[in-house]
């Protein structure tokens, strides 16, 4: 694991100094050579977490293995991306808690086991969970450059180049991020209640609750989008709101008990 981490961490690491290095750049980065660069980091990273989460006892799902899987989806969505959507602006932080989640796969290596080949049910539940945690952290970088944007329109220090994308663009693009991650949200919750007897037990009942909240969140701020109009600033909180209650709702409780009290 420790060859596949430390090159998928070499690999991004080249792929986030060739963007930052000419991130406002007229031309921009190439972005072809970032793709490459970026698509061998994410196979390399692919390696690294079958083998932290794979084991011969189950399938390890600690934290920090989560973690990096998440990191590890949404890199790879917007390596894939790269070419057709404009949102070159977020790839350095994409790429940097990236090569975070790769460190920490055996830089703190805990163990969750668990054994979704005897709970199928629960697999799905846990596959649309991360699904939608993924797609609604994608959004929360879709808002922080909207923010980025508009707070450079507004103090006419944006630079004309073809990186940064028109305004207007990365709002429709919120939104529809948005509305696909409730909807897995919406089914993450719905087979939590079906498949989960213990969904509100055992200390477990802050993350339902919390992932409840979320998801009203989101659905106020498509509510309002929809009846009146959401101005960009307040888009860019609900989204970020949102972000943050999923987060403590998936990882608050874990990051005490495994890392913290381990």
């Amino acid at each position: 694991m420790v060859i596949f981490s430390a090159s998928a961490m070499f690999f991004y690491c080249i792929a986030l100094v060739l963007v930052v290095s000419r991130l406002f750049h007229v031309n921009g980065p190439n972005r072809r050579i970032v793709a490459s660069l970026a698509a061998i980091a994410v196979i390399l990273h692919a390696g690294a977490l079958s083998q932290a989460m794979f084991t011969d006892n189950g399938q390890n799902f600690s934290l920090t293995n989560v973690i990096s899987l998440v990191n590890w989806i949404i890199a790879f969505s917007f390596t894939v991306l790269l070419f057709r959507l404009k949102m070159i602006v977020v790839i350095p932080v994409v790429y940097a808690c990236s090569i975070i989640s790769v460190a920490l796969l055996w830089l703190v290596p805990p163990e969750y086991i668990t054994h979704f080949d005897i709970h199928p049910d629960i697999l799905v539940h846990v596959v649309l969970s991360l699904m939608a945690y993924s797609a609604l952290m994608i959004a929360a970088l879709y808002a922080i450059q909207l923010a980025i944007i508009q707070n450079k329109l507004k103090s006419k220090k944006l630079i004309m180049s073809t990186v940064m994308p028109p305004l207007m663009t990365v709002e429709k693009q919120l939104y529809h991020l948005v509305i696909v991650g409730v909807i897995l949200l919406s089914l993450s919750l719905a087979t939590g209640f079906i498949f989960l007897d213990d969904m509100f037990e055992d200390g477990k009942g802050h993350k339902a609750i919390l992932s409840i909240l979320a998801w009203f969140t989101y659905i106020s701020m498509l509510a309002q989008q929809y009846w009146v109009g959401c101005k960009i600033r307040t888009a860019v909180i609900y989204t970020l709101s949102g972000a943050t209650l999923l987060s403590l709702a998936y990882f608050g409780a874990r990051i005490v008990k495994e890392l913290i009290l381990n």
